[in-house]
């Protein structure tokens, strides 16, 4: 499978579930972020697990580790669903990640050895870790042809940050990609449901 599969695949799959994502962009407010997400609330609402992305959900795009404020925010969501129903599900799992959760969220796990995302594999194995139908399972992601493709593709639920983290002083030409990649995810699925 060649580097750029996980791209086409957002293709293919973002045509079959294009009237979900239009429906997940049209109802998510521009200041979406996930400070605005209460743990309670989500778990009320049927939620028994949370998959999240890094890149954007709890830091700016390349950080080795998540800023103060998605650290204060996990251990809320540690607090009400556990540390084992929370993966990090992200398409660059690096080491020093994985040590810093180690060091920091011990319970909570990576997602690693499956496709990347927008494939749902994932998805599929953290439900099976969690012990959880996937339709209990939460997918926070900044990304629509990405994380929130791969909650659909799985039957999953979709949460889309559409106000990521983003820091143009520390890695501007990556977070100028992400920004103008982003705009063009938000037009392709605008296009895409045109007819």
């Amino acid at each position: 499978m060649g580097p750029f599969s996980h791209i086409l695949a957002g293709f293919s799959l973002g045509n079959r579930h294009r009237h979900e994502l239009r429906q997940l962009l049209d109802h998510t407010p521009a200041n979406a972020a996930i400070l605005e997400l209460d743990p309670t609330v989500m778990q009320l609402s049927g939620i028994k697990a949370l998959a999240l992305d890094f890149d954007g959900v709890l830091a700016h795009h390349g950080a080795p580790v998540p800023l103060p404020e998605a650290v204060s925010w996990m251990k809320q969501c540690e607090a009400v669903f556990g540390g084992n129903m929370i993966f990090i599900l992200s398409n660059k799992p690096t080491e020093e990640r994985r040590q810093w959760f180690a060091d920091n969220f011990p319970a909570m796990r990576f997602i690693s050895g499956v496709r990347k995302k927008p494939y749902p594999d994932g998805l599929n194995k953290t439900g099976e870790l969690a012990g959880v139908p996937l339709s209990s399972v939460m997918m926070v992601d900044d990304r629509l042809l990405t994380g929130c493709l791969a909650a659909l593709a799985a039957g999953a639920i979709p949460c889309y940050i559409r106000h990521p983290y983003v820091s143009f002083n520390h890695r501007p030409a990556a977070e100028l990609c992400f920004s103008i990649l982003r705009t063009l995810e938000r037009g392709f699925v605008k296009m895409l449901t045109l007819s």
